[in-house]
């Protein structure tokens, strides 16, 4: 009796293994690599702004070899998922949308960087926290602290005086200024990247994020190539370009977002909303060492504005709504 009551615990127990540990669990792996990912996406404007390529074509490319790098990875994932839970035609064309929006803000935030300074051009296209909590709040019904209400108007307060700046730098253009166009540009390819990233909350409820960003990456090549078309940029260019476009791929694409999203599982939303930061600081830095860049001193104050506004408003969001899968 006692050898068939050890044998049944023994099966019992067998049936219910133990869950496994997470290896990167506890360890400073996640927080080394979001630092990691910082550096890695603070290039991005970098490499953007030493190409002499078309920005929409620049786009195109980097869009195109981020899906290359990513699908040898996401395809087996993408088709276990897809066989248990098919696209409706309804998702599908959802997801083509959200690519459409991703589209625009490429295209927005590179043309911008073309026309203005690469700080003002990061410090506003990261204006989206801003954008993403007032859209929440009216029609998510999400809640909002004081602290969220005041970094909003800080964030402002700072965009306004950066535009501000450039507007007069020139002592005193028009709307139709270069740096005052790109700030705008800017500024509306933070708002897409806001429409995007509440876009990747709805759907990364269901989907896996390899899934979500191969289709929605996809989409993206796709409108960026029609672009390309109607805005008649050329798609051959030297190697040095094509090299520059893997780069803006592996780098702030590869080593950046997707290094960053992954480790957004393991680290506290304080430190979330801190590496928010990182981005405008580290581009800004690199453009001072690489391209002789010195911001004005009302860039430099409205951007200090910004960055206080974004931490502020961004310190009440959760982990997943502080940037694209």
């Amino acid at each position: 009796m006692g050898s068939k009551k050890g044998k049944g615990m023994k099966g019992k127990n067998a049936g219910s293994p133990s869950k496994a540990k997470d290896p990167y669990e506890g360890t400073p792996w996640p927080t080394l690599s979001i630092a990691g990912a910082i550096i890695a996406v603070s290039f991005a404007s970098i490499l953007i702004r030493w190409s002499g390529a078309h920005p929409l074509t620049m786009a195109f490319y980097r869009m195109l070899f981020t899906i290359a790098l990513l699908a040898p990875f996401a395809i087996k994932d993408m088709r276990r998922e897809l066989k248990e839970s098919p696209l409706s035609g309804k998702e599908a064309a959802l997801l083509f949308g959200v690519g459409l929006v991703l589209a625009c803000h490429f295209a927005l935030w590179i043309t911008s960087l073309t026309l203005t300074t690469v700080s003002s051009s990061v410090l506003l296209v990261t204006f989206h926290p801003v954008f993403v909590s007032i859209v929440g709040f009216y029609l998510l019904k999400e809640r909002l602290s004081k602290t969220n209400v005041v970094g909003m108007l800080v964030a402002l307060v700072g965009a306004i005086v950066l535009v501000y700046g450039d507007f007069m730098k020139n002592g005193g253009g028009s709307l139709t200024d270069k740096s005052v166009l790109g700030d705008i540009l800017a500024f509306l390819g933070g708002i897409a990247a806001g429409i995007y990233i509440l876009a990747g909350r709805f759907f990364r409820r269901t989907r896996g994020v390899m899934t979500y960003a191969i289709l929605v990456y996809s989409g993206a090549a796709f409108f960026l190539f029609i672009m390309c078309i109607v805005a008649r940029a050329p798609f051959v260019y030297p190697p040095k370009e094509f090299l520059l476009f893997f780069l803006m791929a592996l780098g702030p694409g590869i080593f950046g977002h997707t290094v960053y999203n992954w480790s957004l599982k393991y680290v506290k939303a304080t430190l979330v909303s801190v590496s928010l930061l990182g981005e405008p600081i580290g581009a800004s830095l690199l453009a001072f060492l690489l391209l002789s860049e010195t911001p004005g001193g009302l860039t430099i104050v409205g951007g200090i504005a910004i960055l206080i506004g974004i931490y502020l408003t961004a310190s009440g969001l959760s982990k997943a709504d502080s940037g694209p899968p």
